[in-house]
């Protein structure tokens, strides 16, 4: 098969779809691997890595696009839309739900989607998503800890303070992935941290690790409300795989919180799980409301893309092998791969992408068989 990955194009993202380690298990099998000439060099991987391994080099995205399978990191923005096509399988974050441009491309194109954030292992886990989730988790407090600082337009607060000074008031919504790495590096910056979730079994199991050093809370919109007034920083951090995320924290909330409070909505991906949220960019990060700092951009481990490529590559390396020598067929071999089908000919083929928007959906049974 030949296996494109085309250089990424959004507003400072410098991860890319492939690593040559994985370049050189696909070439090895038999593959063809195009790379679109510096596709690898924000990541610190340049094209004569990828040459040693076999990959050919090619001078443009179209070049790139024009493989069997595309493999990328973030979903394709409105100028690369004229690349997708019937015969294209691609591989890479869609977030659907939040995306209806993007949903509709695909569909009028009748490229066959597969979206890393929804494939699923039998026990329940993401494993193309965690990655990333533990990189923005992880960031979303660095971040917030930025913000706080009175010269980037937050309250002046230092994470874990200084002794006879309070340190920072931390909450994080939702324990999974990104809410748990969040919470991890506030504790270990010495911050107050309160992290609040639905699923009571979660939050034992983080009172057991913490031993009092995180405080939790069950989530519901009174605790939300009361949590959020006294916070310095709140860090979004909810996921329904699929699926937009819910609003936790409403516009009619914000003017109870402190002034210079900063948001970082690490859920703006699926829409955010703060009304005010819209998605900014690494340019141009952040925005403010009733006197809160929101910092949402929609693709924040670009910023830390030699750490982020890695990371999720060695993730993504065994299921594009199987696309490569399998096609369509993978699916019905792995059945975690099969959860990831999104669109295909014109079908959208997640249910909870075509609840979003109200279109019709087609089981993957269905379209495939």
């Amino acid at each position: 098969m030949l296996i494109g990955v085309p250089k990424e194009i959004k507003d400072n993202e410098n991860r890319v779809g492939m690593i040559p380690s994985t370049v050189d298990a696909l070439i090895k099998l038999g593959h063809q691997v195009f790379i679109e000439k510096g596709a690898g060099e924000g990541s610190a991987i340049s094209d004569e890595a990828y040459r040693q391994v076999g990959a050919t080099i090619v001078n443009t995205a179209k070049e790139a696009w024009d493989a069997q399978l595309v493999v990328k990191v973030k979903e394709p923005i409105e100028v690369e839309y004229a690349f997708l096509r019937s015969d294209l399988l691609l591989f890479t974050y869609l977030h659907l739900a939040s995306n209806q441009a993007l949903t509709d491309a695909l569909l009028t194109s009748k490229t066959t989607g597969i979206a890393y954030e929804t494939v699923q292992l039998p026990d329940g886990s993401l494993p193309l998503l965690t990655p990333m989730s533990e990189v923005a988790g992880r960031m979303a407090t660095q971040v917030g800890a930025y913000y706080l600082q009175k010269n980037n337009g937050g309250r002046g607060v230092l994470m874990g303070g200084v002794p006879g000074v309070l340190p920072a008031n931390v909450v994080v919504l939702g324990g999974g992935i990104v809410g748990s790495n969040a919470a991890q590096m506030a504790v270990g910056l010495g911050a107050k941290v309160t992290l609040l979730d639905i699923n009571h079994a979660r939050l034992k199991q983080l009172d057991d690790i913490y031993q009092g050093r995180l405080q939790t809370l069950t989530s519901n919109a009174y605790n939300i409300e009361e949590a959020i007034t006294t916070a310095d920083l709140v860090i979004g951090a909810v996921l329904i795989p699929g699926r937009r995320a819910p609003w936790l924290v409403t516009k009619a909330m914000l003017p109870r919180m402190r002034e210079g409070a900063v948001i970082v909505d690490v859920a703006v991906d699926q829409g955010g799980c703060i009304e005010t949220t819209k998605a900014t960019t690494h340019s141009h990060p952040t925005y403010l409301i009733d006197g809160v700092l929101h910092y949402c951009v929609a693709n924040m481990p670009g910023a830390v893309p030699r750490t982020s490529t890695f990371a999720l590559s060695h993730q993504t390396a065994p299921f594009i092998i199987e696309l490569a020598t399998h096609g369509l067929d993978a699916l019905r071999l792995n059945a975690a791969l099969e959860k990831g089908l999104s669109t295909y000919q014109g079908a959208i083929t997640y249910q909870a992408v075509a609840e979003a928007f109200a279109l019709p959906y087609q089981s993957v049974a269905e379209v495939l068989d």
